[in-house]
């Protein structure tokens, strides 16, 4: 594989994992557009820890208060906050974690078509549409209930069809239960941390049971690296942009990628 192809899936992994328009849609795409073979398993694992990372980084600050919560016999009146989110952070990944294991050999398979990847593309991007069009703004973070953590669970598991985008459809979730843009773009970068880790850690114990040559290592942490900085700035742009603007251009976006792909593929 040529620097190039590694340098691209890197970029279109940083970019694309924390923006509501679908990385799995894209990195499985990129390699079709430029009649490369697929990037295979190391490189996925890598561009993966690298926005992996980058959300863990951005969320340093909540991710220590969240370590300060669970200290014991700290100050339990310092961090309610992070106390009660630990949980229901907890409670959302669940329906991920159970049904990324039931359903992992059709996600991995069949799943992984365009046409498929077309049709999940413009459906999510339409049902994001009208959340962001009329959803409620009513409720910030710290509103979210074990009913709502539930919910957002569920939509996150609906992200394991590529194409669906884990930030878009939790989001969209969001924004039906009357969350604003930032409190559910918020939560949402919150989930995919523990999301991210199950990820990585089932890719890498299947990337173990084969053998990467030491050669291919200085490839895998220059993906890592790229894939890193830019999704780290990413989840900046985007919380700046939901702040100010709608969600709109990324609807289009995505209409416009679903129309082209079911046209060439």
């Amino acid at each position: 594989m040529g620097p190039v192809q590694l340098i691209l899936v890197a970029l279109v992994q940083g970019l694309t994992e924390y923006l509501p328009i679908s990385s799995t849609a894209h990195t499985i795409l990129l390699p079709r557009l430029f009649g490369w073979p697929d990037q295979g398993l190391p490189v996925d694992v890598a561009a993966n820890t690298g926005t992996l990372l980058a959300v863990v980084a951005y969320f340093r600050k909540d991710l220590a208060g969240f370590l300060r919560a669970l200290r014991p016999g700290g100050d339990t009146g310092s961090a309610p906050a992070e106390r009660r989110m630990i949980p229901l952070l907890a409670l959302a990944s669940v329906p991920v974690l159970v049904i990324g294991i039931l359903t992992e050999g059709w996600i991995a398979g069949d799943a992984r078509t365009p046409g498929v990847i077309a049709w999940a593309t413009i459906g999510f991007g339409l049902l994001l549409g009208v959340a962001d069009r009329w959803g409620k703004q009513e409720r910030k973070v710290d509103g979210i209930t074990w009913w709502h953590a539930l919910l957002f669970g569920v939509a996150q598991a609906t992200a394991l069809v590529p194409g669906a985008s884990r930030a878009g459809v939790t989001i969209t979730a969001g924004r039906l239960l009357g969350f604003d843009r930032e409190s559910s773009a918020r939560f949402a970068f919150l989930m995919a941390i523990p999301a991210g880790v199950f990820v990585v850690g089932n890719n890498t114990l299947d990337l173990l049971s084969g053998a990467l040559p030491v050669s291919q290592l200085p490839a895998m942490l220059l993906v890592v690296a790229l894939s890193a900085v830019v999704g780290y700035v990413v989840i900046g742009f985007l919380l700046g942009w939901v702040r100010r603007r709608s969600l709109q251009v990324f609807v289009a976006y995505r209409l416009v990628l679903g129309v082209v792909l079911l046209i060439v593929f």
